[in-house]
């Protein structure tokens, strides 16, 4: 069997729920309740991410006029919910941490029902004009979703649950060691296609980048809008401009088995932390009002 095959098939999925499995031990069941503590914050940061998030990446490959993998890539990222880089930069940018989890978390549970759905829609569109057959089955990709997203962050709060001294002890090393071992897959993975990654930079670099900035843009805009300032402004922007990349890298390298797809993710992956990094140091040092 193919190297390659074997990282994105075996090892990325475990990376992944291994990741998924330390944010469930950060985890507690307040966490959900907040939609009720402060429900405005929480509904126009979902409507950002699940309907207006997809709507901007198809206009942004409408724009750029990107080939059926490049389009379905950006897809598979628009349609992907935040994971814990969203909420590590949340916290370094000193946003509601409360808030950036409430929203990770409850996205990460619509979304195992959203993504199957977009996704089949998005592939039928963009693949109708080439040869390849590529089929997503909705109910199986719920299912694989589930298995590595959903499944592990129950097991993570459970753990937490039944033993907290525990769960804080191990959230940290969890959370270094599962981002370290996706690190080096993920870098494998491109170093092992790196002609490809240089062309889809060229290809994708620059839509990337606008899907990025434009949905932080749109969390700053839709939040300020609806009189949301201060660190729960700071939490919409974040969680609607920073996707779970792993997630979505995933759904391409293993669940598509389509590896070309999966190089927009790593276009935007660089664009995120550049970009978060940028806010981190900003907004970590800025006295907020």
């Amino acid at each position: 069997m193919d190297a390659t095959i074997i990282i994105t098939q075996i090892f990325l999925p475990i990376s992944l729920a291994i990741i998924m499995f330390g944010m469930g031990l950060s985890l507690v069941f307040k966490d959900f309740s907040r939609l009720f503590t402060y429900p405005k914050a929480v509904l126009i940061g979902l409507f950002n991410q699940l309907i207006f998030l997809p709507l901007i990446g198809f206009s942004i490959i409408l724009l750029f006029d990107l080939n059926s993998a490049m389009a379905i890539g950006i897809m598979i990222l628009s349609v992907c919910p935040g994971g814990p880089t969203s909420n590590l930069i949340t916290q370094v940018a000193r946003g509601n941490i409360g808030l950036s989890v409430t929203l990770t978390a409850i996205a990460s549970l619509i979304t195992v029902f959203t993504i199957p759905i977009i996704l089949s829609k998005a592939i039928a569109y963009f693949n109708g004009n080439t040869d390849i057959i590529i089929e997503l089955p909705v109910i199986q990709t719920m299912l694989q979703i589930l298995v590595i997203t959903v499944i592990p962050v129950s097991i993570g709060m459970v753990i937490r649950k039944k033993n907290e001294g525990f769960a804080l002890r191990m959230e940290r090393p969890m959370r270094i060691a599962s981002t370290v071992l996706f690190i080096i897959i993920f870098l494998l993975v491109m170093i092992a296609n790196k002609e490809n990654i240089i062309q889809a930079m060229k290809e994708v670099g620059l839509a990337t980048l606008l899907l990025n900035l434009s949905t932080m843009v749109l969390g700053y805009i839709t939040a300020k809008f609806f009189g949301i300032t201060g660190k729960s402004q700071i939490s919409i922007t974040i969680e609607s401009g920073i996707q779970n990349g792993t997630l979505a890298f995933v759904i391409a390298t293993t669940i598509l088995n389509n590896i070309e797809m999966g190089l927009p993710t790593g276009a935007y992956s660089i664009w995120m932390f550049i970009t978060g990094g940028i806010l981190m140091w900003y907004l970590g040092n800025k006295k907020l009002s």
